[in-house]
């Protein structure tokens, strides 16, 4: 493995970097800002991001936007999209025929549904899933705010209906994916988060300095930024295996990279939280926004401990 980032992923990283700093969120006042979101929707949708595995991406390639986007705290759908676009990319229709049902790709676009929510619902239609090897399609309820406010979701309404056919191979290549683009979420979070409480330790005094120069404030600091280079290698690995390596070695590097980008990611988020002090509990701190997105994404395809038998006693 070459940890090395071509140039052109470099400049994919770059590209939806500066996307996410540019339109991204800058404070909880601005995930109500409509015009806001107009902008950001259409550079997302112009970039094409959300069909990165249909159009050939690496999973390297998915995990750096994936990353970049969590990072500056994109709140326009990305995740659910990406991974419903992954499904049908593979697919293949329940019946005769050599084109997967209309009934797959829905106008307005799809998302991916997990235990009947929908994920990243702002503006999709419909609803894709996976059970087993047969993909199904649903239609969507009403969408609201949900415990990540960076996202709508929203219930399926009614049941899902067969959609297709995916191979054995290809879903679980596909569930490969899906761990590494949330735990790839989740150290971007923590990027965000960190760069966000190292930023407010600079210019924050008490006592007569700034607070960054406080061990009990500059220690918990570095021991973050540590966890994250750490998630970084453990991640970048995990992605680059999703597509080189044989199906049981990538699943065991994804769920470590799941389970070890979690973990990291919400003590730093905790620690960003602490670092702000009174401040870092009020719903005006941008902090808890980026402990949510971890939350809940340790929650979307979860990982026990049981599964991973690659570096534990």
């Amino acid at each position: 493995m070459d940890a090395r980032l071509s140039a052109e992923q470099a400049e994919l990283r770059n590209a939806a970097a500066k996307l996410a700093a540019d339109l991204g969120p800058h404070s909880v006042l601005d995930l109500d800002d409509a015009d806001r979101l107009v902008r950001l929707e259409q550079a997302v949708a112009a970039a094409g991001w959300r069909s990165l595995r249909s159009d050939g991406a690496s999973c390297v390639e998915i995990a750096l936007v994936a990353e970049e986007l969590s990072r500056g705290l994109v709140d326009v759908p990305f995740l659910g999209p990406l991974l419903a676009d992954a499904l049908l990319s593979g697919a293949e229709p329940a019946g005769t025929g050599s084109e997967v049902p209309s009934t797959a790709l829905p106008d307005g676009g799809a998302t991916l549904a997990v235990d009947g929510i929908a994920v990243d619902a702002r503006g999709c239609s419909a609803a894709l899933a996976l059970d087993g090897t047969e993909l199904l399609r649903g239609s969507l309820g009403a969408t609201g705010p949900g415990p990540d406010l960076t996202r709508y979701r929203a219930p399926v309404a009614g049941s899902l209906e067969p959609a297709g056919q995916v191979s054995a191979a290809h879903a679980a290549r596909w569930r490969t994916l899906a761990l590494v683009v949330t735990a790839a979420e989740q150290l971007g979070a923590a990027r965000g988060a960190h760069a966000l409480a190292c930023s407010y330790a600079q210019v924050r005094s008490q006592y007569g300095g700034l607070i960054g120069g406080y061990q009990a404030v500059s220690h918990p600091l570095a021991e973050g930024l540590a966890l994250i280079e750490g998630s970084v290698s453990v991640l970048r690995h995990a992605a680059w295996a999703s597509d080189e390596l044989p199906l049981p070695e990538a699943l065991a590097a994804a769920r470590i990279a799941k389970v070890y980008c979690g973990t990291a990611a919400r003590t730093v988020c905790e620690t960003a939280v602490q670092v702000h002090g009174g401040i870092g509990n009020t719903w005006e701190c941008l902090a808890h926004v980026f402990l949510r997105r971890v939350l809940v994404a340790a929650e979307l395809f979860p990982v026990r401990l049981e599964e991973i038998d690659v570096g534990l006693p």
